[in-house]
């Protein structure tokens, strides 16, 4: 079976203006390949400018690639002059912050009822209706549709983003960061609600984020993406428990934990990290090489070959030979 999602050999790039001479342009995707199959979520992690809100934007044509092809359903996202209404009702997005994605002169009813009105030709009867059943299917009272957003908390305000999204009934749902703007028990409940959603609807997912223990449990398959490259995929327990790139261990290590064990190792890693970045700041290989304490020569200068790997695939020269985490010491939970 197809995949709803293909992104293969995406590369983006930005130009820089400049006074005298134009600077060479910012490559923010480099060579990125991805699948996402209908009713599954693609969890997209990596620190802030690793590309991966760059990767969203061009599936929801916001930008256009330098090279490479996005098809969804078969079709070339990239050759589209306009965007066609058709895409704008079948991918749907959800944003980072609710606080500024919501137009704050507009009441509940405007907001989730306007892609109604944009694609289909409703009654205000049936309009105010199918408000109703959206706000309840995110769990919000319905007669708070003629509120406006400044009278909602930063998670009601979120779930308003999540009602306006589902109201054309997408198939695939960009969530750039949709819970990082919220507080921890927030997030929980967010990422639930968009679990329970999936189930009941089969909608799709492609999920951006930066915090990989949370990607764990809303996502099946995660992509890690490192200044622009992907540098490890594959099925979101793999990527945790099994990883082989030390860039995922270092996100992992972000992860706070009470086991003052685990947090001895985490300061051992992060001094070394260091210490490699002072001897190999010059590297033009491996991009990940001058914070990598398990790097060689090679790394130095040869960029690593994307290779399979447990279902997945990984870009290390080392990734067969590099010591595994100790998963015992990360918090299990399943997949919700």
């Amino acid at each position: 079976m197809s995949a709803l999602l293909e992104i293969d050999n995406l590369r983006v790039m930005f130009r820089r203006p400049g006074l005298v001479r134009r600077p060479p342009p910012f490559v923010a995707v480099d060579d990125v390949t991805l699948r996402l199959g209908a009713g599954e979520t693609l969890g997209v992690v990596g620190e802030s400018g690793s590309g991966k809100t760059t990767v969203a934007r061009a599936v929801l044509r916001l930008l256009r690639p330098e090279s490479g092809s996005v098809r969804f359903d078969g079709h070339d996202v990239t050759e589209f002059g306009r965007v066609p209404k058709w895409y704008r009702r079948r991918v749907q997005s959800i944003f980072q912050d609710p606080t500024t994605s919501l137009n704050p002169s507009w009441t509940v009813r405007d907001i989730v009822g306007e892609p109604i009105r944009v694609h289909e030709n409703v009654g205000r009867r049936e309009l105010v209706l199918r408000v109703g059943e959206l706000l309840e299917q995110v769990g919000l009272d319905p007669a708070t549709d003629q509120r406006r957003p400044a009278d909602f908390s930063g998670g009601q305000r979120q779930r308003i983003g999540i009602a306006r999204a589902l109201a054309t009934r997408p198939e695939l749902i960009v969530c750039d960061e949709p819970v990082s703007a919220l507080d921890v028990s927030t997030q929980s409940t967010v990422v639930n609600l968009l679990n329970r959603i999936q189930r009941e609807t089969g909608v799709s997912y492609l999920f951006i984020g930066h915090d990989l223990t949370l990607m764990r449990h809303v996502s099946d398959r995660i992509a890690v993406m490192y200044r622009g490259r992907l540098v490890e995929e594959g099925p979101a327990e793999d990527i945790y428990r099994d990883h082989a790139h030390p860039y995922t261990r270092m996100l992992l290590d972000a992860a706070p934990t009470l086991d003052p064990e685990e947090q001895a190792r985490r300061r051992r890693r992060r001094a070394d990290s260091v210490t490699a970045a002072v001897m190999t700041e010059s590297s033009q290989g491996c991009s990940f090489a001058p914070r990598c304490p398990s790097a060689i020569e090679r790394c130095l200068t040869e960029v690593p070959a994307s290779r399979p790997r447990a279902g997945g695939s990984v870009g290390c020269h080392l990734a067969p030979t590099l010591p595994q985490t100790n998963s015992r010491s990360l918090t299990s939970s399943s997949h919700s």
